[in-house]
């Protein structure tokens, strides 16, 4: 499930782009050379990658602390990964020009999307599925019990903010931004929600995996929703990577390097669970000072399908979720995914290619 951990935001420095030309020593030589399409390099690039320190975000952490991703990107990129708390944190970072990559939810992705005019990012490759439940309190047994009640999201506007709202909605419950309403929706911290929980202070939480998981285990909650529940065969994007367009069009070669060590990270996770589980935990203890148990990251990890398919059926339903609640204006999609280097990627692993529809 997708929200993370309490940490702080890791400071990151832009690096200069070192960028070399050479021409001939004569008119034909030039003119020859100006003919040529431009060649892309990966020599002194800097990658500014952003990912979050939760399990709905494993294969970035296996990326990471596995060595996956700086292998694939090759000894001329620099990797400077930054960790972040929620996806619109991560959203200004990728529009102010500090990150050049994240990965990220739908709903932060559309966002961004609708920011810049449908200029400045475009979704790249898919990365996990499902993991994201509402948890609540013992005694509320079904939606009836919900008025009245406060119930927690990772963050305005993320994704489980989004599809708690939605959903609430489709009950027949009116939500606000302030925390009016019917059901008082609480943005916060998942770490804070945990606690919150806990202490009785709150009365249920729709968050990503480990948290969910964390509810049930040590807050004595119980699951109300499993949000594959709402979706056509189970299937929802759940983390998928973005990259600045301006990133994608001078470093297309970095970008693809990119996804196939994303594509290496989920083989890791496939074929060596418990190694996979082991950076996965690494990761996170070297972000947050806190690690998970054992126990806590097996169950995660059975509730998440980690693919490099965006599942972009599923983004147009969240923008649509998102604009009827007010928290987005209407944005046309067309061209927020770009798809080409996944699908070479996968056509080079014998997967079939995956469709931006």
């Amino acid at each position: 499930m997708r929200s993370p951990l309490r940490f702080s935001l890791v400071a990151v420095t832009l690096a200069a782009l070192a960028l070399s030309a050479c021409g001939g020593d004569d008119d034909d030589d030039t003119a020859a050379a100006d003919d040529e399409p431009a060649t892309e390099s990966s020599d002194d690039v800097t990658l500014h990658l952003g990912y979050f320190p939760n399990v709905t975000h494993a294969p970035a952490l296996v990326g990471v602390e596995g060595g996956r991703f700086e292998d694939a990107l090759g000894d001329g990129v620099t990797l400077e990964p930054q960790a972040f708390n929620a996806g619109p944190e991560a959203v200004t970072a990728l529009l102010s020009g500090s990150l050049d990559a994240s990965f990220i939810g739908p709903n932060p992705a559309i966002n961004a999307f609708a920011q810049s005019n449908g200029e400045d990012i475009r979704i790249v490759a898919g990365t996990a599925s499902g993991g994201a439940y509402l948890v609540v309190q013992p005694e509320i047994s079904s939606p009836e019990n919900l008025a009245g009640t406060t119930i927690a999201s990772p963050q305005l506007g993320n994704t489980q903010d989004v599809a708690l709202r939605a959903w609430l909605k489709d009950q027949g419950y009116e939500t606000d931004t302030t925390g009016g309403g019917d059901v008082s929706v609480i943005p916060q911290e998942n770490g804070t929600t945990l606690d919150g929980f806990i202490a009785g202070d709150i009365d249920g939480a729709w968050v990503p995996e480990p948290w969910a998981t964390r509810l049930v285990d040590e807050g004595g909650g119980k699951i109300l929703v499993d949000e594959a529940d709402l979706w056509e065969n189970g299937d929802y994007v759940t983390t998928h990577l973005v990259v600045r367009t301006d990133f994608l069009d001078e470093h297309p070669d970095v970008v693809k390097a990119l996804i196939e060590g994303l594509g290496e990270s989920i083989d890791l996770i496939n074929d060596d669970p418990d190694a996979a589980k082991g950076y996965v935990n690494d990761a996170i203890l070297a972000i947050t000072s806190n690690e998970l148990a054992p126990e806590l990251i097996d169950a995660s990890f059975a509730n998440i399908e980690f693919t490099l398919d965006p599942i972009a059926s599923s983004l147009v339903i969240s923008a649509q979720h998102a604009e009827e609640l007010g928290l987005l204006d209407p944005v046309d999609l067309d061209g927020i995914y770009a798809l080409d280097l996944v699908n070479e990627v996968r056509a080079d692993r014998g997967e079939e290619a995956v469709k931006d529809s």
